[in-house]
């Protein structure tokens, strides 16, 4: 295997690269198990496409922020690794699809000489961490929230408390009250907020989208920004260990602060607080590197048609905070570009603005800090690339995931209805260029990646079955969703399903209602006013499946006939539940312990510890077909199963051994005392397991 240690300086970054090429090669000698070996590569970027043998790799970028030459290496490698084509997500992050399995610790090395990771970028973890993309800019914001982003991103990576979680974790920041950030729909939202001039943030908790959206809860109202890492830090910590592990479809925070209730979820976070390494943490915005803008002269240009140039700045440039500056929105169709016009635009970022770009939620790019003077240049040089169209966030900018097209999850095509539903608003709605009040998201199944239900309009990927027995892709419509502001939102109603290819005809019911019934007011209120049963039986005709053409049976983008063919998820991982797996695994936190006490990282070491304890109690438990579900109810079975059976000696029972992690300030000699602990009780477990298997 492939050495990359002359490659890296990071010696972390080396240690990480060199294991991922290390078990992709004991994966290959049948070492580590499929499911096993799935969780490692996912917490490392690497997910299975829906084409076998072949990886779509997850590029992390945090608050979409792109520096010009991070931009020209994502497409150095995706030419040499990949096809040429670059999918902005819904996350702000970028995917490269079909990369070879083998290539991909390569390609991780290539990437991170330009400080660019794909390390939690899937998995079992805190994923990106996402922003508003005019963090810094925004005319409304009361401060730039990304040098706090960028904290919460640096603390969380690779901290061992948020590894190997029953789900996934994600945060976002807002700009302002405006929401852009989409605080309500997170797991932890955080808005900025300014008290008596203290910067702050207002927390929003356990929201998420899903077969089961879930609005989030004010956790503050004012949090000072001196304590969000150490909240977050609890947070992470009572999910970690209370979080639902076994149902993957109730394994996320919404569905924990559901059962708990928000009161029962504080009480957690209190009881939390002493295993903190930090009761508040500084964050200096005050270092965040400054923006450095090009000084180059603006070359002089010629706009031939006026018109088109007047129509993209009244709807693709926004006005900056800073004088004599605007930011130029690029409506990116589908959120698919290439690395030929993608490193033309890193250099004209890099020549005439300031050096980067900022990926949007809306699967967009974003150009901070070009001078005013230079907006009819800039769109010369954008309509070169193609770049050019109007309508940047407005009603034909349709936001999709990537469905059945790379999708294992994909149950129907969301970008083949897509395109489809763009090219009929340009052609036969030219008004809805201009208009920001009408949204439309588009998801390939239900875990929404496409953001359907927090749509005005979405339709999300589904199938249907005729009285023959056949199937046909379809669509759910869901209407009425809509962000209000300051964490208060409305998820959108499902109205009806249809077969896919009526998709274009419902759109056109549903503007064509809204232009003859919507009375000049915005979308949001034109649905409350009419209500969920008026669109109903206004779609109703458009349910009938008895009368089906062949046509029907095809889904968008494609000139097959339809099959559902569902893959197996990795949107957030597989547990593993091999009782040998699961005690090397424990034997591995050890050395991970033991390495971090060597570093004087006693937070770190004794986190370890505790999941090396929890490792062993679910292998041994496992091995008795006892269900798994949570670290707290490891712990407590554990005690009754093997402790007060007395077929494992310990003193004071395994509960108080193990929760001596929340009750012990994270010192040096708790770290070392624990690990002891950690080492004794493996060496227990693993002596039983032998000869449990010997009597067998």
């Amino acid at each position: 295997m492939q050495s990359f240690r002359t490659e890296i300086e990071d010696p972390i970054v080396e240690k990480d690269i060199v294991e991922l090429a290390t078990k992709i090669q004991r994966f290959h000698d049948g070492k580590i198990d499929e499911e096993k070996f799935r969780s490692l590569r996912l917490a490392r970027g690497v997910y299975g496409q829906r084409q076998q043998g072949v990886q779509m790799i997850r590029i992390k970028l945090p608050y979409g922020k792109v520096t010009a030459r991070q931009l020209r290496r994502i497409c150095d490698v995706s030419d040499e690794y990949s096809r040429g084509r670059l999918h902005i997500t819904t996350r702000q992050d970028i995917q490269i699809h079909y990369v070879d399995l083998n290539r991909t610790p390569e390609l991780w090395a290539e990437l991170e000489k330009d400080e660019v990771t794909l390390r939690e970028a899937c998995g079992n973890t805190v994923r990106n961490v996402t922003a508003s993309e005019t963090a810094g800019i925004d005319v409304d914001e009361p401060f730039d929230v990304s040098p706090y982003a960028d904290a919460v991103f640096k603390y969380f990576l690779r901290n061992p408390i948020s590894q190997e979680m029953g789900r996934k974790f994600k945060v976002s920041f807002s700009a302002s009250d405006a929401d852009t950030g989409l605080s309500y729909m997170h797991d932890l939202g955080f808005i900025a907020k300014l008290s008596n001039g203290v910067r702050g943030f207002k927390v929003m908790l356990g929201g998420g989208l899903g077969s089961q959206p879930r609005h989030a809860d004010t956790l503050f109202e004012f949090l000072p920004t001196d304590e969000i890492i150490p909240l977050m830090e609890t947070v992470v910590r009572v999910f970690d260990r209370y979080g639902e592990r076994k149902s993957r479809a109730k394994a996320r925070m919404k569905f924990l602060l559901k059962d708990l209730g928000l009161d029962g979820f504080k009480e957690l976070l209190a009881a939390e607080k002493t295993a903190l390494p930090f009761s508040t943490v500084a964050i200096d915005a005050d270092s965040y590197p400054r923006v450095q803008v090009a000084t180059a002269t603006i070359p002089e240009v010629t706009i031939k048609d006026v018109k088109a140039f007047e129509q993209w700045k009244a709807t693709n440039v926004i006005p900056q905070k800073q004088p004599g500056y605007v930011a130029v929105g690029i409506k990116v169709l589908l959120g698919d570009f290439y690395t030929d016009k993608a490193r033309l635009l890193a250099n004209l970022v890099e020549q005439y603005a300031a050096g980067e770009i900022r990926l949007s939620l809306r699967q967009n790019i974003l150009i901070p800090f070009v001078a005013e003077n230079a907006l009819p240049f800039f769109y010369t040089a954008l309509e070169k690339l193609g770049f050019a169209d109007a309508g940047y966030n407005k009603a034909v900018d349709i936001t999709a995931c990537p469905g059945t097209d790379t999708c294992n999850l994909g149950i129907a095509s969301s970008t083949g209805i897509a395109e489809k539903l763009e090219s009929v608003i340009k052609e036969e709605y030219p008004q809805y260029r201009n208009n920001a009040d009408v949204v439309i998201k588009i998801s390939g199944c239900m875990n929404a990646c496409g953001q359907h239900n927090m749509a005005h309009i979405g339709f999300q990927g589904m199938s249907i079955r005729t009285k023959d027995k056949l199937v046909a892709p379809a669509l759910q419509v869901l209407l009425g969703g809509g962000n209000f502001g300051n964490g208060k939102a409305r998820f959108a109603d499902k109205v009806v399903k249809i077969p896919s290819k009526r998709g274009p005809q419902a759109l056109r019911l549903i503007l064509d209602d809204f232009e003859s019934n919507g009375n000049g007011s915005d979308y949001a209120v034109y649905y409350t006013e009419k209500g969920e049963h008026y669109f109903y039986d206004l779609l109703k005709p458009l349910t009938q499946i008895d009368n089906l053409t062949p046509e029907d049976f095809i889904d968008w983008g494609t000139t097959d006939t339809y099959k559902k063919a569902i893959g197996v998820g990795e949107c957030a991982g597989v547990v593993i539940d091999l009782v040998a797996t699961l005690l090397l695994e424990s034997e591995e936190k050890i050395e991970q312990a033991q390495d971090a006490f060597n570093n004087d990282r006693w937070a770190a070491s004794i986190y370890y510890s505790y999941t090396s304890m929890v490792n062993s109690a679910k292998a041994l438990l496992t091995a008795e077909k006892t269900k798994t579900n949570t670290h707290a109810a490891i712990i407590k079975d554990f005690d009754e199963k093997f402790v007060a059976t007395d077929k494992i000696a310990i003193q004071g029972g395994f509960e108080n051994l193990v929760l001596q992690l929340n009750k012990n300030a994270p010192s040096e000699a708790f770290a070392k005392s624990y690990m002891n602990d950690a080492k004794v009780f493996l060496k227990a477990a693993e002596a039983f397991r032998t000869s449990e298997l010997q009597e067998a």
